[in-house]
């Protein structure tokens, strides 16, 4: 459902579930994953990816539907996931190869750069539509990561961003066509796979830490 992959110093996380929504099970092997990332010593970064037409999908509404009893730690889930990307203590690099919506969006603008996929997909951020509104952590990344007015126009409107909107509206970084998003993204992750990972951390909770601690991160 989602593994790593390793080239050289840059360690790929891709997953490869459909839509790549956040349940449960997959949230578990997402902790799984950024902990053993974590652990691990020298020189990395990372770079994340989904399959196809999607790199997430966000909240899955219909497990969520199915399993009351557990929807709220699902989304505290969700939580702790955008707060540990936030603060991860490497470069973390987005390859962003399809739809980025919702959850999947806010996991997205977690990184420390984004590239999208030029041709097909939308990052957008629907809950107006949906009528499900943004968590306190979650507006805390949005809000932290996106330029105001970019924040702004995305929550209260729902609207969906083509990947040259995105680059403009400063929501991504680069694009690139279907073919070399994770190229680009890996390339550009290892060009930072040497820096030093407590001077990262440490910059990213001074950049954000009120942000991951809404999210669950302490340390």
């Amino acid at each position: 459902m989602i593994d790593i992959e390793r080239r050289g110093s840059v360690a790929i996380v891709h997953q490869r579930n459909g839509e790549n929504r956040f349940n449960a099970e997959s949230l578990a092997r997402w902790h799984t994953v950024l902990d053993e990332l974590e652990s691990t010593d020298g020189p990395m970064a990372v770079v994340t990816t989904g399959e196809g037409k999607f790199y997430s999908n966000g909240l899955d509404l219909d497990w969520m539907g199915a399993h009351t009893d557990q929807a709220a730690a699902v989304v505290e889930g969700v939580h702790r996931l955008l707060g540990r990307v936030l603060g991860f203590p490497r470069i973390v690099v987005a390859a962003v190869n399809g739809h980025a919506f919702a959850g999947g969006g806010m996991l997205a603008v977690a990184h420390d750069f984004v590239v999208m996929r030029e041709d097909r997909g939308f990052w957008c951020l629907p809950e107006v539509d949906l009528g499900l509104p943004l968590t306190e952590p979650m507006h805390a990344v949005v809000t932290a990561k996106l330029p105001r007015v970019t924040a702004h126009e995305a929550m209260m409107t729902g609207r969906r961003y083509t990947a040259t909107e995105a680059l403009t509206a400063g929501i991504v970084h680069r694009i690139a066509p279907e073919d070399e998003v994770l190229e680009t993204a890996v390339a550009w992750a290892d060009e930072y796979a040497g820096k030093t990972r407590h001077v990262i951390a440490e910059h990213k909770m001074l950049s954000y830490g009120p942000a991951i601690r809404l999210c669950g991160i302490t340390t």
